[in-house]
């Protein structure tokens, strides 16, 4: 099983979307995958489920609520350890680790867990172990259940301490960027940042850990970035989008990766993909609560719109099938397999 965790403390760049494509697209090339949400925000889960699920999950009571906020609740209460995850089944091969606006509560107690791995009391480092490789032993018991080779992470656009609990449990990294001061700006603090989370963990597995805990290994590997273009309307987007574009690979290189760029930045081995703007694509699909490349006529995908969805489904595959190559991800079939909903799920409506 491997874990891969989208991120970029920017926000507006795309992570929610490329999980919620890339998951159906993996679970079509016959991996059994988890969408994990591990975003107070939960917009993974708003995508994936509708209003009416989504108020059933988010007020049944900790800890049997199905959602990452139910399997913390023992954690977050401090009267023990993590409860059963629970996923929520989309098909055959595709199952969601539920988000919940509730997990912000949870802040502060990751929060402090990271110094607590530290402490000189072992009741206190091995409470904070606990805390901290939360979402990993989570995501590892959901994976179990569902004998998945692929976890998606979504997490939020900050440099908080449930990010750097989610990150710890990561064992790649994706970046999404923008071709924007902001997004530069977010390469020059996530680069320094992942590097010292990822030092920091190894020195607090050299500490006194519980016996028999599950630990991640916290290698938050940087796999690479995708650079996500604007909708071009004329001269001036088109050249204020290569302006920042032509220095997203030595920004990448100097504060992600902490070495130099190599050659002229013309060709950048860790830029995994540039994605379109899809348009009028993604409205047709939010509202059809399917993914963009799923969309048929009578969703509205008519004249135009049907050689954006062959576009879309073709840089999709491309990226899903370079993300795997990276990552070691062995995918069984390059062919899409026929999808088995879940009951309560209808891509057709």
């Amino acid at each position: 099983m491997k874990t891969l965790l989208f991120f970029n403390n920017k926000g507006g760049v795309g992570k929610t979307s490329l999980v919620y494509h890339l998951a159906w697209r993996y679970q079509e090339f016959g991996l059994n995958v988890i969408a994990a949400d591990l975003d107070p925000q939960s917009n993974l889960t708003s995508a994936f489920l509708p209003e009416e699920q989504l108020e059933e999950l988010w007020t049944t009571t900790a800890p049997s609520c199905p959602t990452i906020l139910g399997a913390l609740q023992p954690l977050l209460d401090h009267l023990g350890d993590l409860a059963v995850p629970r996923v929520v089944e989309l098909t055959e091969r595709l199952a969601l680790l539920a988000g919940d606006l509730g997990l912000s509560a949870f802040e502060d107690r990751v929060a402090g867990a990271w110094n607590a791995c530290l402490d000189d009391n072992q009741p206190t480092a091995h409470d904070g172990f606990r805390v901290m490789t939360a979402f990993h032993r989570v995501m590892e018991r959901a994976a179990l259940q569902r004998e998945a080779d692929l976890v998606l992470l979504d997490v939020g656009p900050n440099l908080g301490a449930i990010n750097r609990a989610a990150l710890v449990a990561a064992d790649h990294v994706v970046i999404p960027v923008g071709a924007d001061l902001f997004s530069l700006q977010g390469l020059r603090n996530l680069g320094p940042t992942l590097s010292n989370w990822r030092e920091g963990w190894k020195k607090r597995l050299q500490g006194d850990k519980p016996s028999g805990l599950s630990l991640p290994a916290g290698e938050m590997r940087p796999v690479g970035y995708i650079v996500m273009q604007p909708v071009m309307r004329g001269d001036t987007p088109v050249k204020a989008y290569q302006r920042w574009a032509e220095r997203i690979p030595s920004t990448y290189a100097r504060f992600v990766l902490g070495r130099p760029l190599e050659g002229d930045g013309s060709s950048d081995d860790h830029e995994l993909a540039t994605l379109k703007h899809y348009r009028s694509l993604m409205p047709l699909a939010q509202a059809a609560r399917k993914p963009m490349f799923f969309l048929k006529p009578y969703d509205g995908a008519i004249g135009g719109h049907m050689q954006a969805v062959a576009d879309c489904l073709s840089d999709f595959t491309t990226l899903a099938l370079t993300i795997a190559e990276v990552c070691e991800l062995e995918i069984p079939s390059r062919y899409p397999h026929r999808i088995e909903l879940s009951p309560s799920l209808d891509l057709t409506a």
